[in-house]
Order: C-alpha cells, then sequence, then structure tokens
C-alpha cells in the first residue's frame, strides 16, 4: 500500500474525501508528525526516511529541494505536486485513481 505525507497547507478536505474512498489509506498530516514546522529539506528528508510520498501544493520550494536531494545522490520521496486552484472533488478523484491503480513501489 502506497503510504503519504500531506504537507501543512494541503487541503483536509481532499484528506477527509481521500480517505472516505479508501478508508485504509496511509496518509498522515505533517501538522501531526514529529516534523511540523521544519523547513522543506527537512521534512522531505523525514518522509524518504518514513517511506512516504509527499503531497503538496508547492511546486517551488519543495521540487527544488527534492532537485537537490536528486543531485546529491541522496534518496528522494515521491512528490505529487497538486495545483492549488485544482477542485477538491477533482484532487479526491485523481488520488483516488493513483492509489487504486498503484503500488508502492511505482
Amino acid at each position: 500500500m502506497m503510504r503519504f505525507a500531506a504537507d501543512e497547507n494541503f487541503n483536509n478536505d481532499v484528506l477527509r474525501g481521500l480517505r472516505r474512498l479508501h478508508p485504509e489509506i496511509d496518509v498522515i498530516r505533517i501538522q501531526d508528525s514529529e516534523v511540523y514546522g521544519a523547513d522543506d529539506p527537512t521534512v522531505l528528508e523525514w518522509a524518504a526516511r518514513e517511506g512516504r510520498i509527499l503531497l503538496t501544493y508547492d511546486r517551488n520550494t519543495m521540487t527544488k529541494y527534492a532537485y537537490k536531494r536528486i543531485a546529491a545522490g541522496q534518496e528522494t520521496p515521491g512528490i505529487l505536486v497538486i495545483a492549488p486552484l485544482t477542485p477538491v472533488g477533482q484532487v479526491i478523484d485523481e488520488l483516488a485513481a493513483i492509489v487504486g491503480a498503484s503500488d508502492a513501489g511505482e
């Protein structure tokens, strides 16, 4: 099963809807983790260590730090960057499709 971490600014309505469709989903909000309030590089390091795909709206800094991790040969978590103005229902449907059609190794 895929494991996710939702960035601090991620919409909780999306998480609730996703859990309704997939109650078994393993997703933790950064606010509920040991890295709450940490900078982006620390969040990425934690997500990689925990084997979690990061859900974020932060296309600018999160991806910048992820590319730096890759360039340095560091383990990098998967990142799903969601466009901030995407309707909640569409985000839920697309994440549910990913969860339903993929496994953790993809």
